[in-house]
């Protein structure tokens, strides 16, 4: 199994993956009436990822799941996109299922396992990811190439877009580290505060992938809370001095919400709270990926600061055996 440090130095080679193995899906956005992006987990992160940039994009619904069930909505004019890496996720097999008894158009992003087998069996437009990554190690491949699908269903070739994002990577790399070890050692004194993502809807996304990052590589507690929704609410709780370590993730594409990231940035100051803000001021897809990146770091870091052992997830694992073990019952 590739490590997180190893997928992190040589980050490149999913985009140039992607660039030499995509190939045509020869459909068009006015095919269907909506899209479903579904996925779990390190799988899941791109479709949440591409559901949000898209935002503006495209003229029809784009939904993404991470469930056992798809909305009752879809139909044959519903385009449904499943990832799973591991091709074993029951979420997603359930999924394939319910998308596949609608009548739905599938098209499906596996590295093997069953999904793999169903995808063939069914003459399915399918996607190989490469193998020995962990699975949340391979956004670079899972939002690369839905965007890839999703633009080419707009009329938009993103080839030249991805190869902007393996250039930027290409000359700024040991940059990006850096950053990321900086962003560490801003913490390094707190690891075991819970950490806070306040961010705005542009990298809401990106919170939520650093969030499982520490979850499921530091074994930290993360949590997002999005503007300006989390000011109609959220903003009562922040009194005094907390147990939080705070990082502020926001873009410069709102006035209003940046004066509100910055009232509250100043807000929690003024009690000497744990901030950083991260105001980043592009919001293109590279700069989804460098984020992404950087903090990537951040959790790898404190994984090895903390002695936790990046490689395995043994309370996952027990849950999946626990549900394994469960006896199905059928009602008559």
């Amino acid at each position: 199994m590739i490590t997180h440090e190893s997928s992190l130095e040589n980050f490149t080679e999913q985009f140039e993956y992607v660039l030499d193995n995509y190939t045509s899906h020869g459909l068009g956005v006015d095919d269907f009436d909506n899209i479903v992006l579904g996925g779990l987990g390190g799988s899941g992160i791109g479709a949440v990822l591409a559901k949000n940039w898209f935002f503006d994009k495209c003229p029809i619904p784009i939904e993404s799941v991470a469930d056992y069930h798809l909305p009752k909505y879809i139909n044959r004019k519903t385009l449904v996109v499943l990832n799973s890496y591991s091709g074993n996720t029951e979420e997603t097999l359930q999924m394939f299922e319910e998308a596949k008894a609608e009548g739905c158009h599938i098209i499906i992003l596996t590295g093997g396992g069953k999904l793999k087998e169903l995808a063939t069996a069914n003459n399915l437009k399918t996607y190989d990811l490469a193998g020995g990554y962990q699975p949340r190690m391979t956004v670079g491949f899972g939002l690369s190439i839905i965007c890839m699908i999703l633009g080419e269903l707009l009329g938009t070739d993103y080839t030249p877009v991805i190869e902007g994002v393996k250039e930027h990577f290409e000359k700024n790399l040991s940059r990006q580290k850096e950053s990321g070890t900086r962003i560490f050692d801003f913490f390094k004194n707190t690891p075991r505060k819970k950490f806070v993502i306040v961010c705005d809807r542009e990298f809401a996304p990106v919170a939520v992938r650093f969030t499982q990052q520490l979850n499921e590589n530091s074994k930290l507690e993360g949590f997002v809370n999005v503007l300006p929704e989390a000011n109609h609410n959220v903003i009562e709780s922040y009194i005094d001095r907390l147990d939080t370590n705070f990082i502020m993730l926001y873009s410069t594409n709102n006035e209003r919400v940046t004066a509100r990231f910055d009232f509250l940035i100043s807000h929690l100051e003024l009690s000497n709270n744990k901030v950083l803000p991260l105001q980043i001021p592009e919001y293109t897809l590279a700069s989804i990926f460098d984020v992404i990146y950087r903090l990537d770091w951040v959790s790898v870091h404190f994984a090895n600061e903390l002695g936790s052992d990046m490689m395995n997830v043994p309370i996952i694992m027990n849950l999946k055996g626990f549900l394994s073990d469960l006896e199905i019952i059928e009602e008559d």
